[in-house]
C-alpha cells in the first residue's frame, strides 16, 4: 500500500507493507449483555476475514463489559471516543489496542495530550478520525477538504511533539468526491497508515456499490491500509462487502468463494433461502474454495463442474457435486448438513 509508515494494534500491523485489513464496529450497547455472545460472535467475524473491531464507549458503565471483551477478543479492540478524554483513558486502562478520537472534540490540547501520552505508555494506537460534518468553525475560506487535511497535519504535528507515532488517519465525508479528493491530497502530503470508508453509506445494496465505486478506486490506486463498508445492516454484511472488495481487487486471496444464481421463475429450490442460512457459516470456513448454490437444472450442472462444492436443488431433491462429479442426492431439508459434512471430509 502507499503508506510507508505502519502502526501496530496489538499483534496486527497496519500500514507499511501489511496488507489492507478490514474492520467493522459492533452494532449494539454492550452493557448488562452476556459477554460470551460478543466474544462468540467477534471469533465468527474474525473466522470470516475481519480484523480489528470498534466498539462505542460511551460511560464508565461500558467498562467492565469491554475490559471483558478486550481481553477475551481473538482481534484487536478499538473504542470509539467521542467528546469526553476520560472515556478515552478508561478505555485504555481497560485494555483498548486502540482508540479512535477526533482532538477538535475532546476539549482543550491539554485533554488530547494526556490520551496520547496514556495511549504511548500503553502501547495502543489512535486512529484520528475527521468527518465532514466535525471539522473547526471560522475557516471560511478554506474547501471542506483542504479543511480536512489540513486539520489532520495538525493533529499529527501534535502527536509526533509528543513522540507518539502509531497513528492511523481516517478522513471521511458521505461525499464520495469529498472522500476521494481528501485521501488523494492527505496520502500525497503524509506517509501515515489512511483507513478508508464512506460514512453514512446507507443500506447494504447502496452502501455496497457507493463504497466499492469509492473505496476500489482509492485501493486501485495505491491508497488505503484499512477499510470499513459502513452498512445500515449487519456487521457480518460490512464483513463480507469488504473482503469481497479486496478479493476482487485481488488484494486478499484466502477464503471460500461462493457462486449462487439469482432466484427466478424456474427455481424449484429455495437457493436464496438456503444462502441466507448458510453463508455466514461457510464464509467463516478457513478454506480456499468455491462453493456454487444453483437453484434448477438450467445453471446447476455447468456451474457444479467449476466448483469445488456444488449444490443444486430440482424439485424436492438436491444434488450435492463435488468437482464436477455427482455426490449424493439428499432431501432438501438436509441439504446443509450434507454439504458441511462434505468440506469437513475433505480436510
Amino acid at each position: 500500500m502507499n503508506s510507508k509508515k505502519s502502526a501496530r494494534v496489538r499483534n496486527l500491523e497496519i500500514g507499511g507493507s501489511a496488507p489492507v485489513r478490514v474492520q467493522t464496529m459492533y452494532d449494539s450497547h454492550i452493557v448488562g449483555v452476556d459477554c460470551d455472545k460478543i466474544v462468540e460472535r467477534i471469533s465468527l467475524l474474525s473466522n470470516m476475514g475481519c480484523d480489528l473491531i470498534r466498539f462505542s464507549f460511551v460511560s464508565k458503565d461500558d467498562a467492565p463489559a469491554f475490559k471483558e471483551i478486550c481481553s477475551r477478543s481473538v482481534m484487536p479492540v478499538v473504542a470509539d471516543i467521542h467528546f469526553d478524554y476520560k472515556m478515552a483513558l478508561l478505555a485504555l486502562d481497560c485494555g483498548a489496542d486502540k482508540i479512535r478520537i477526533n482532538p477538535g472534540n475532546i476539549g482543550a490540547r491539554w485533554k488530547t495530550e494526556e490520551v496520547v501520552r496514556a495511549a504511548k505508555d500503553r502501547g495502543a494506537a489512535i486512529r484520528i478520525g475527521l468527518n465532514t460534518g466535525s471539522l473547526p468553525k471560522g475557516h471560511s475560506g478554506k474547501s471542506a477538504v483542504d479543511l480536512m487535511v489540513d486539520t489532520a497535519l495538525s493533529y499529527i504535528d501534535d502527536f509526533e511533539s509528543w513522540d507518539f507515532y502509531n497513528t492511523v488517519v481516517s478522513l471521511k465525508s458521505s461525499n464520495i468526491e469529498n472522500s476521494l479528493a481528501a485521501a488523494r491530497l492527505f496520502s500525497a502530503k503524509a506517509d501515515y497508515p489512511f483507513h478508508l470508508g464512506i460514512t453514512e453509506a446507507g443500506s447494504a445494496v447502496t452502501s455496497a456499490v457507493r463504497s466499492t465505486w469509492a473505496l476500489g478506486t482509492l485501493l486501485k490506486e495505491g491508497i488505503g491500509d484499512t477499510l470499513r463498508i459502513s452498512i445500515n445492516g449487519s456487521i457480518e454484511d460490512e464483513v463480507i462487502a469488504g473482503v469481497e472488495i479486496l478479493r476482487t481487487l485481488g488484494l486478499r486471496e484466502d477464503g471460500v468463494r461462493i457462486v449462487a444464481c439469482p432466484r427466478c421463475g424456474r427455481h424449484s429450490f429455495d437457493s436464496q433461502a438456503f444462502l441466507a442460512r448458510t453463508q455466514n457459516r461457510l464464509l467463516s470456513l478457513k478454506r480456499n474454495i468455491t462453493v456454487a448454490v444453483m437453484g434448477c437444472s438450467v445453471n446447476g450442472p455447468g456451474e457444479a463442474k467449476a466448483a469445488d462444492f456444488a449444490v443444486t436443488g430440482i424439485g424436492r431433491k438436491v444434488f450435492l457435486y463435488k468437482k464436477g462429479e455427482l455426490l449424493m442426492e439428499v432431501d432438501e431439508k438436509d441439504a446443509e448438513k450434507a454439504l458441511f459434512e462434505a468440506i469437513e471430509n475433505e480436510r
